[in-house]
């Protein structure tokens, strides 16, 4: 059995820090400075992982009996996570404490989850995955409900789990056709069956490779499989919706693509028609319901729905742009969409009061430097040039034409265009409208303010300067066939 412990040295670092963080917080008093504590305890396991993970290894490296691997594809995500992850925490600082929920156990679980969402990332086989999937749901579902005195917080948590846990099985049950048809869960070997099968033909495999899509499908939130996601995202403590809306969605495509690009990527023609038709779906209704929307966290959970179908394009086209194409997409996402949650959190009220778009009315008058770091976000997400999401949307819609996919193309632009309206609606209102209230007093909190300004320059980097980030997307994908 084969084992290398700078394989899982930043899940060890991650998972140390988790369990030193519970262990700090029982020993405290409680006062304020220790619990301030927490938070920076937390960012330092987060940047020590993200050290490790650059200079864990130089090559491919399978372990634990080729069941683990750290490739490039894997250290990108990886990097991925912990960026989204570190971002959540600085916006959490000021925001639990607010809600009085403060607790040891909220930093401890963004670590746990990362730690699932890496071993997703550097599954090479369909178990590793699955483990790595249930980590990261279970650390999620706990925190959704984490205002346990909330009821409309314990309904989300509720929701998210039973679905969930129901989607699950619909993916243990394809795992499970795939192992009794192929005889083995490794993905390079699942490779070798289907190509020397010369695609997959026994109605088993297809099944199984169908039910693998639908347990992907929900975590990605695509259409029909997002039913969970505006009310979820509404009822979970806001940081929580920031972190859920970036970094396990980057983990379900992490697995996504290797699962279909490695073990099935011989039959690309076999699965991609179904994905077409998701992305299709994903991309309109996630569109067309977000223009009804008067909720800014409900407004974002349908744009997160519609992002994931700009992502399923990518799948679709299969080839080399698309696949970086989507790191680079999913990276520019991280930005602009904790850097959204991130005003929202600053200008709600305890008990997330203020979440009504109406609300952000004259928002550009009282406060011009939120407005503006908004407006940025906003157009970004719309893809307007030259914001990240318009070279991410490039890039993908591109790598679409290249593979033929001309009409998905078509329809993911006029998506795109559609979704222009309630972006420019959020900055219409925000320097066109009176204000329908009065601003509370602003005590923005220092950590908030350091990850919006790296949100921001996140965002305009990444579209004025997007070549070094493809470059290294590029080279992240070449070890994934």
């Amino acid at each position: 059995m084969t084992f290398n412990i700078l394989s899982i040295l930043p899940i060890l670092v991650l998972a140390g820090f988790g369990m030193l963080v519970l262990v700090v917080d029982v020993m405290s008093a409680r006062k304020l400075g220790e619990k301030n504590l927490l938070a920076y305890l937390s960012l330092a396991g987060i940047v020590i992982a993200a050290i490790v993970s650059r200079n864990s290894t130089a090559t491919t490296l399978f372990s634990f009996n080729e069941t683990f691997t750290i490739d490039n594809y894997a250290l990108f995500f990886n990097i991925l996570f912990l960026l989204s992850t570190g971002l959540v925490i600085l916006i959490s600082h000021s925001y639990i404490k607010r809600e009085d929920i403060n607790h040891g156990e909220y930093y401890a679980l963004l670590m746990f989850s990362t730690i699932g969402m890496m071993l997703m990332a550097s599954g090479a086989d369909l178990l590793n995955i699955f483990i790595g999937l249930e980590v990261m749901s279970i650390s999620i579902y706990i925190l959704t409900g984490f205002k346990r005195s909330k009821l409309i917080s314990n309904e989300a948590s509720l929701k998210y789990f039973l679905l969930g846990a129901f989607a699950t099985g619909f993916l243990l049950y394809g795992i499970s056709l795939v192992y009794g048809t192929t005889g083995t869960i490794d993905l390079r070997q699942i490779a070798s069956f289907v190509a020397g099968k010369g695609g997959v033909k026994d109605p088993l495999l297809l099944m199984g490779m169908g039910l693998i899509i639908v347990g992907l499908g929900f975590k990605v939130a695509s259409v029909p499989f997002h039913a969970w996601v505006p009310d979820v995202y509404e009822g979970a403590p806001t940081a929580v919706t920031a972190f859920m809306s970036v970094g396990p969605k980057a983990a379900a495509f992490a697995a996504f693509m290797r699962i279909f690009l490695t073990a099935f990527g011989s039959s690309h023609y076999e699965w991609q028609k179904a994905i077409w038709i998701l992305a299709v779906l994903t991309m309109t209704v996630g569109n067309v319901v977000a223009i009804s929307q008067t909720n800014i966290k409900r407004m974002l959970a349908y744009s997160s729905i519609a992002h994931a179908g700009y992502l399923l394009v990518a799948l679709v086209a299969a080839n080399n742009m698309g696949v970086s194409g989507t790191l680079f997409y999913l990276l520019a996402y991280i930005f602009m969409n904790i850097g959204a949650f991130a005003i929202v959190i600053v200008l709600s009220q305890k008990g997330d009061v203020g979440m009504n778009i109406d609300d952000y009315a004259g928002l550009g008058f009282k406060h011009p430097m939120l407005a503006i770091a908004m407006t940025l976000f906003m157009f970004s997400m719309a893809g307007i040039p030259p914001m990240a999401g318009f070279v991410g949307k490039f890039y993908i819609f591109s790598a679409a034409i290249k593979s033929g996919y001309v009409g998905l193309a078509i329809i993911g632009v006029i998506n795109s265009v559609i979704s222009v309206y309630y972006y420019l609606r959020i900055t219409v209102i925000m320097y066109m409208k009176e204000p329908v209230r009065d601003f509370h007093p602003l005590t923005i909190s220092p950590l908030i303010v350091v990850a919006i300004a790296i949100a921001v320059v996140g965002t305009l980097h990444l579209g004025i300067f997007p070549s070094k980030v493809m470059e290294i997307a590029q080279r992240s994908i070449l070890t994934l066939r």
